[in-house]
């Protein structure tokens, strides 16, 4: 495996990124389906496509799968460890968007759909970005070999 490669796999992180990056996996997942498959109370895309148009993110529908996608595949490679450093930044991006175009106008806290919880999850994604996925993760299998 070439270095460049085996830099994107390679972590030193401990056991405590490895709760943290599952947690966000989970918490990624579980919106990514509501946009995409509408579970857990979601709009599916048709919903979240014409909420996201009416936001002037258009065309919504493509922004609604964009953005549902980045969550639920990026959570799932976050829940297993599997290109976690990759999947970090798409989920900051996609978050660094979703808190300047809906979150921003509703000032930090999270009762009037602030930003505060996006902040926490670009901060938990950042640090997989920096320290890897950790010691229990596919990346680690990968890096070792």
């Amino acid at each position: 495996m070439n270095a460049q490669l085996k830099s994107i796999f390679n972590t030193h992180a401990g056991f405590g990124i490895t709760g943290l990056r599952i947690l966000i996996g989970i918490i990624l997942m579980a919106h990514g389906s509501q946009k995409l498959f509408g579970l857990f109370g979601g709009y599916g895309l048709e919903g979240t496509g014409q909420y996201m148009a009416s936001l002037g993110l258009n065309p919504g529908y493509l922004m609604a799968l964009m953005s549902g996608s980045a969550e639920f595949f990026g959570g799932l490679a976050l829940f297993l460890g599997l290109l976690a450093r990759p999947a970090a930044l798409v989920v900051i991006v996609m978050l660094v968007v979703a808190i300047l175009t809906v979150h921003i106008h509703n000032g930090l806290f999270m009762a009037n759909n602030g930003y505060e919880f996006g902040l926490a999850l670009i901060a938990g994604a950042v640090a997989v970005l920096f320290e890897g996925a950790g010691r229990l993760s596919l990346d680690r299998l990968i890096a070792r070999r």
